[in-house]
């Protein structure tokens, strides 16, 4: 894992696909955002510990947003320091009245707890963290509760999973509604305005091709509005990898039995493609399996792609 000083005493750590990336400030007071998946827990321990920080002297965690990969640790770390935990207000409802189904928990059958938000975000707020100051800037689309954070001294946005530098997050329609892609689309805008040196995303390396992700991204949401299956399409690989990166390795016989137990598979199949759900398993799965996403090994499969 790569863990990069951006500015005196912050850092960015970088993790997977499975788990969110983490910025730690190690000043005073001393502040966490995004703690990842919980099964992975141990791993980001030991990563925010490598920087000199421990768990019971984090002051402060404030969350992208609600989903698992970013929320994983918020409640082993609050009962251990007594942390306060910053969410956008909408991310603060859902924790508050234990909405599993709008975090997508419920939904993807991911494992999360739910923690107290002591702070509730909005739109423009400011946060300093040490003597930095980044602005909030609400992005729903991907995630109704979505933030990234922005330092204009130094142009720094952390873009949480609003912006990646080649690829779009997952667009899940069924839980954030049908305008949620014009939403994203807005909220793309929005940042657009920005000036920004160097990109942090939520998933993947840093970057400064802010304008050029900026562009790739516009494009993408302007694909999908024309081919709304490539939407259904994109979101059934991510999840199906997803899953074999929660589970670690499954028996592959019973892999595709074990994708139609929960909402998100069947449903997604139902909205865009008719429920032909065999045929569009078959069809991932041997894609991944030429290009090497997924390997097999004594009957069971798992994916290459890092945690």
């Amino acid at each position: 894992m790569n863990s990069v000083e951006i500015l005196e005493d912050f850092f960015f750590i970088e993790r997977g696909y499975l788990n969110g990336n983490h910025f730690v400030y190690k000043g005073s007071p001393q502040v966490l955002i995004d703690t990842a998946y919980v099964a992975d827990f141990s791993e980001t321990e030991n990563l925010i510990n490598d920087l000199g920080v421990k768990l019971f002297d984090i002051q402060l965690i404030i969350s992208t947003h609600t989903h698992c990969d970013h929320i994983g640790g918020n409640k082993f770390i609050q009962e251990k320091s007594g942390c306060d935990i910053a969410l956008h207000k909408i991310g603060k409802h859902f924790v508050d009245t234990y909405d599993d189904w709008s975090t997508w928990w419920k939904y993807y059958q991911q494992d999360a707890e739910f923690f107290n938000c002591t702070q509730a975000l909005e739109d423009g707020d400011t946060l300093t963290i040490g003597p930095y100051d980044f602005q909030v800037i609400y992005t729903p689309g991907h995630a109704s509760d979505g933030i990234v954070l922005y330092n204009s001294k130094e142009k720094l946005l952390l873009s949480s999973d609003t912006l990646w530098e080649n690829e779009m997050a997952g667009l899940t329609a069924r839980v954030e509604g049908s305008t949620a892609i014009f939403k994203w689309q807005e909220s793309i805008e929005r940042i657009e305005s920005l000036e920004v040196s160097t990109v942090f995303p939520g998933h993947g390396s840093p970057f400064i091709t802010f304008n050029e992700a900026i562009s790739k991204t516009k494009s993408k949401i302007k694909d999908y509005l024309e081919h709304r299956e490539k939407i259904g399409l994109d979101l059934l690989k991510k999840i199906i990898v997803y899953t074999l990166l929660m589970r670690k390795t499954v028996d592959e016989s019973l892999f595709f039995s074990k994708l139609m137990e929960p909402y998100w598979f069947k449903e997604t199949i139902d909205l865009y493609f008719d429920g032909d759900y065999r045929t569009l398993y078959d069809t991932i799965m041997h894609d991944f399996i030429e290009r090497g996403i997924v390997k097999r090994k004594g009957g069971r499969i798992f994916t290459t792609v890092r945690p």
